[in-house]
C-alpha cells in the first residue's frame, strides 16, 4: 500500500511558519532549523503545484492559494487531534491544548484566577495564551478562542458574554490636590484627561458617562494619547499625570489602598462587555469546549 500522507509533516512546517511569522521560529517550535522549514515548504509546493508563500526579507505572505490551503489544512489537523482527544478522553482525564487570545485588561486583572480553576480540574490540558491588544483572526492564525472587549459586530462568530464590567474616572491624590477636583462633566476640559487611541480605528476612545440618568459619551482631548496598552492609562494616572476611565476590577485594590481616588462617582453607571468568541464551523476539542463552559459560568 502506498503512502498518500507523507508529506504531512511538510505541511505541519508550512503552518507553524505563517503562525509563527518566520523561517527561524517555526524551526525553533518544531526543534529543526530554518533551511529544514524551508524545503519542507519548497517540497509542498513542488507536490501541489502552487505557490505557496510570498517571500521577503522581512516577512512571509500567503498567495490566495496558500491562504486556501491553510485554512483547510488547519481543519484537517483539528479534526486529527478532535479524534486523538476523544480517545485518550474515554480513560476520564481531559487532554490537548487550546489557543487563545485575550485583551492586556481581561489577562492580568480578570483571567488568572479562572485559568487557575480550570487548571486544577484539567491539569493535563495545555493552555498556549496570547495576551495583546489585538483582534486576531481566529481561524488564520489558529486560534481555537479569543475574548474580546466592547460590542462584537456581525462577523459569523459566536459570542458568550462573560460579564459587563463598570467604569469609573480616577485620579491620583497628588494630582487632584494640584488641579483642584473637578465638580461635573464640563469641568473635565479645564484638566489633563489622558486618553485611549483604539488600534482598530486610530481614534481615541470616548468616556462613557452617565448624566442626570442619561448616558454621555465624552472624548478627553488631553496632551498625553496612550496606545497599544489602556493599562499604561492607570499606570501615568497613578503618577499623577492626569484623570483616567479604567474598569473597576483594575482599579479597585488602588482605590483601596489610597494610590488613587474617584472623580465624579455621580457620573459613573455605564459599562462595558467582555465576550468570549469563536468560530461556529470550526471543530472544536474536548478540552476548548470545557473551558468555553469554565470561563462562561465564572
Amino acid at each position: 500500500m502506498s503512502r498518500h500522507y507523507d508529506h504531512l509533516a511538510d505541511v505541519e512546517a508550512f503552518a507553524n511558519a505563517v503562525e509563527r511569522g518566520s523561517l527561524t521560529a517555526a524551526a525553533t517550535a518544531l526543534g529543526t532549523t530554518p533551511s529544514a522549514i524551508s524545503r519542507a515548504i519548497a517540497r509542498l509546493e513542488t507536490r501541489l503545484g502552487v505557490q505557496l508563500l510570498r517571500r521577503t526579507t522581512r516577512r512571509l505572505g500567503l498567495t490566495e492559494s496558500g491562504r486556501l490551503y491553510l485554512e483547510q489544512s488547519r481543519a484537517a489537523f483539528a479534526l486529527i487531534d478532535e479524534a486523538e482527544r476523544s480517545l485518550q478522553g474515554r480513560g476520564g482525564e481531559l487532554t490537548g491544548s487550546v489557543r487563545l487570545s485575550v485583551p492586556t485588561t481581561y489577562g492580568h486583572y480578570r483571567l488568572p484566577a479562572r485559568l487557575q480553576a480550570f487548571a486544577r480540574r484539567h491539569p493535563r490540558v495545555r493552555i498556549e495564551l496570547s495576551i495583546a491588544n489585538r483582534n486576531v483572526d481566529l481561524v488564520a492564525e489558529g486560534y481555537d478562542l479569543a475574548i474580546r472587549l466592547g460590542e462584537l459586530p456581525d462577523s459569523g462568530l459566536v459570542a458568550r458574554k462573560l460579564e459587563d464590567a463598570p467604569m469609573c474616572l480616577v485620579a491620583s491624590p497628588a494630582y487632584l490636590e494640584r488641579a483642584g477636583v473637578p465638580r461635573d462633566i464640563d469641568e473635565l476640559a479645564r484638566h489633563e484627561c489622558l486618553s485611549f487611541v483604539m488600534p482598530s480605528s486610530g481614534r481615541v476612545a470616548p468616556w462613557i458617562l452617565r448624566e442626570d440618568g442619561r448616558d454621555r459619551d465624552w472624548t478627553p482631548a488631553g496632551a498625553l494619547r496612550v496606545s497599544d496598552d489602556p493599562l499604561g492609562m492607570v499606570s501615568l494616572s497613578e503618577q499623577g499625570y492626569g484623570i483616567c476611565q479604567s474598569y473597576d476590577f483594575i482599579v479597585g485594590e488602588r482605590l483601596r489602598a489610597g494610590r488613587l481616588s474617584e472623580v465624579l462617582p455621580q457620573a459613573r453607571g455605564r459599562s462595558r462587555p467582555f465576550s468570549l468568541i469563536y468560530a461556529p464551523h470550526r471543530q472544536l476539542s474536548a478540552a476548548a469546549r470545557a473551558l468555553i463552559e469554565a470561563l462562561s459560568a465564572s
